[in-house]
């Protein structure tokens, strides 16, 4: 019998699509990395969400192991190089939680626009600056998306839906692909950055993207742009990003994804134009749900 651990929550849905499939589920949550070393030579497949960490010595140790299932879009927390060394399968799920994070970059979008983290705090401390919070619309504004995949694409379809005009940057193969004929192609990232009045992120990172949105970028874009990134952290430069906040040339941030996380000093927790989550972009029931049940099928389907 094929044994499956699972490290971090999954819907129970999946866990009994897997049972139901003949396969030994063992649900735990919060393996310590040293203990996960110990034991992960006893299955045949791990499946992770962003928690766990499934590094080198964890592969090696592995020496059943066929398959590491993510759930989720990122594999930044899968050494896939010594998967791949090691004969081991990775997949994810970047379809299942698309909605959720898109939805989520939205509401920042609208949170910045509409001054709702400063507007929230002042009314806690009692305040009532009615005609300090003069918001701005989103129809007829650009957004200019990087990264169009499943993510960028549904948020495309909703920005479109508000009226917003939407600009898309990514690899030439990818933006070939789009027959959406509402979304404009840019010819270059200098190019959405120059037209974009928001800019929303929905890149993996790697090196090529690492810290891509910096000082230079900010340079290039229009005064009171407003940004918003559920990617990925590190994909923007943080320093440089609050630097453009503190002197104005960026409106308004919103933020799910650090490059520490959490980070141990948020050069951002001072400032009240900048909207914050703690990286819950596919943190949803419906999201969660979909998502184990396509990391369920993944295993069953390459275990079986």
């Amino acid at each position: 019998m094929k044994k499956v651990l699972v490290c971090d929550p999954i819907a129970p849905e999946g866990v009994k699509m897997m049972e139901d499939a003949g396969f030994e589920v063992d649900a735990r949550k919060g393996i310590p990395p040293e203990e996960l070393e110990k034991i992960v030579g006893d299955y045949n497949a791990v499946i992770v969400r962003s928690a766990t960490k499934v590094t080198e010595p964890v592969i090696k140790a592995g020496k059943n192991l066929e398959l590491i299932a993510r759930g989720g879009v990122g594999l930044d927390n899968v050494d896939q190089a010594a998967a791949k060394e090691a004969g081991v399968k990775v997949v994810n799920t970047p379809e299942a939680s698309s909605r959720s994070v898109a939805e989520l970059a939205l509401a920042h979008m609208l949170a910045v626009a509409r001054h709702i983290p400063r507007g929230t705090a002042g009314m806690k401390a009692g305040k009532w600056e009615k005609k300090k919070l003069k918001g701005t619309e989103l129809m007829d504004k650009t957004v200019g998306i990087i990264g169009i995949g499943r993510i960028g694409r549904t948020l495309a379809g909703m920005c479109n839906g508000l009226g917003m005009k939407v600009v898309a940057y990514d690899l030439p193969e990818a933006l070939s692909s789009l027959t959406e004929d509402y979304i404009e192609r840019a010819s270059s990232l200098d190019d959405l950055l120059a037209k974009s009045d928001f800019i929303s992120l929905h890149l993996p990172k790697t090196p090529k993207t690492a810290n891509m949105i910096s000082s230079e970028q900010f340079g290039k874009m229009k005064d009171g742009v407003i940004i918003v990134n559920c990617s990925r952290g590190g994909v923007v430069d943080e320093k440089a990003l609050a630097e453009a906040l503190a002197s104005g040339k960026v409106a308004g941030a919103g933020i799910d994804v650090f490059e520490k996380e959490p980070p141990e000093e948020n050069p951002f927790a001072g400032m009240d134009n900048v909207s914050m989550t703690p990286h819950i972009g596919a943190s949803t029931k419906e999201g969660q749900f979909r998502v184990g049940l396509a990391v369920a099928e993944k295993v069953i389907e390459h275990l079986s």
